[in-house]
């Protein structure tokens, strides 16, 4: 578990660091200027918080596998992890349209790949929560 725990702290932290290029990619100076400026500077900080939380799970995962592992505590804060990326999983299905990826090459392999990621990220966690 502790492998896992290793490459999951990577690829998260790695997640976190690509939230970067989400305003340029895509292109919220654009779709974000008919939003009021609550919305808009909502949209650009929830994002910035949801990275560091990303990353900060990621270096947690990385830094302290063992203590994730073998505690009490560790493995509590792996179930409370565990269950926000099984939410996360879920709404990858339920909260977004099938439309945005199906018939789309591109959009179909990031929904795939994510939608495992996701599924990967439950179980490991869920995992040693549960043990």
């Amino acid at each position: 578990m502790e492998v896992h725990l290793k490459i999951i702290g990577i690829l998260l932290m790695l997640l976190a660091l690509v939230h970067t290029i989400f305003p340029r990619y895509f292109n919220w100076k654009n779709e974000l200027k008919e939003l009021s400026l609550m919305n808009r500077q909502m949209m650009k900080i929830h994002t910035f918080f949801i990275a560091v939380t990303v990353f900060l799970m990621g270096l947690m995962s990385f830094v302290l596998s063992e203590d994730l592992i073998f505690t009490e505590l560790g493995k509590k804060i792996c179930l409370g992890i565990g269950g926000f990326w099984t939410i996360r999983g879920v709404l990858q299905f339920f909260g977004y349209s099938a439309e945005l990826w199906r018939g789309k090459l591109f959009e179909t392999i990031v929904h795939v790949v994510f939608s495992g990621f996701w599924i990967y990220l439950s179980f490991i966690y869920l995992k040693i929560g549960l043990v």
